[in-house]
């Protein structure tokens, strides 16, 4: 063999390994995929409804590894308020929620379209459902929550601001001395506030009365907390959401085929098996 002939095999084992490095994301999605769909078929099966999930979490772009935040946005809507569309009206839907809110048009639409539904809709909440993930709650017969999960208030946000602290600014301060760009921004704050307000309310007032209804609107948009307090099951409870425990076990197996993106040093990390009551020496 000359040396020409090792450099022409060395070539073609460079080749194989790029093209190996470039496909292997897409191999490994394709795997993902496959199995996430027969976890689905299998909780479809066992509670006999349309399972749609609606999971978020910091994905890395292919190759560049760089980070993707993901929320509620329209795409979802149009693809969630397809799969409604194909489901018949007599079948239950399973909703698996795993997000930190997102654009509140988007998350109104699928609310509406859930309420319309006419059988029973249940929201399973592994980890967390904030803001416009609390919505979707809200038009649900059923929220399914681990006992660990939160909800989220949904007082609109105006950028990086909460609508209702700038109108308590507002009204703290001399309005000839405030610029008019803050007023204007007052003024769309105070719409956004009685939007999410009424919106709200007319989610839930079939369900609890208009007493109720009134009282949970104005708790979960009035901005009484941050946008990130955590609403526990408990909490849940007490406010009117129709809540209960007890996660199918297909749930939790769904949500290991969403892996973070990998290439980090994990922060968590433990013997990924159930010991079941055995003692550690």
């Amino acid at each position: 063999m000359n040396g020409s002939d090792v450099m022409g095999d060395m070539w073609n084992i460079f080749w194989l390994f790029m093209m190996f490095v470039m496909l292997s994301p897409v191999i490994k999605k394709k795997l993902l995929d496959t199995a996430r769909l027969k976890v689905i078929q299998k909780i479809e099966s066992k509670r006999g409804s349309r399972v749609i999930t609606m999971i978020h979490r910091q994905e890395a772009m292919a190759i560049l590894g760089i980070p993707v935040f993901k929320y509620i946005d329209i795409e979802d809507s149009e693809e969630v308020l397809r799969a409604i569309r194909l489901t018949p009206k007599d079948m239950p839907i399973d909703i698996v929620l795993h997000t930190p809110g997102g654009l509140v048009l988007a998350a109104e639409q699928i609310a509406l379209a859930l309420k319309r539904h006419e059988a029973p809709v249940r929201v399973i909440i592994p980890h967390y459902a904030m803001s416009g993930g609390t919505l979707l709650a809200l038009a649900a017969d059923e929220v399914i929550m681990d006992e660990n999960a939160v909800l989220g208030p949904v007082d609109p946000q105006l950028g990086e601001y909460p609508a209702a602290s700038i109108l308590k600014i507002i009204e703290e301060k001399d309005r000839n001395r405030i610029k008019d760009e803050t007023l204007i921004l007052a003024d769309v704050s105070r719409k956004a506030l009685t939007q999410v307000q009424e919106f709200v309310y007319g989610l839930v007032r079939d369900r609890l009365g208009e007493d109720k209804a009134k009282e949970i609107a104005d708790v979960l948009t009035s901005g009484r907390w941050t946008h990130d307090y955590p609403i526990t099951f408990e909490h849940a409870q007490e406010l009117g959401f129709p809540v209960k425990k007890g996660l199918p076990d297909e749930v939790y197996t769904l949500m290991d085929l969403y892996p973070q993106p990998a290439g980090r040093r994990p922060s968590v990390e433990y013997i990924p098996v159930p010991y079941r009551g055995r003692r550690v020496q």
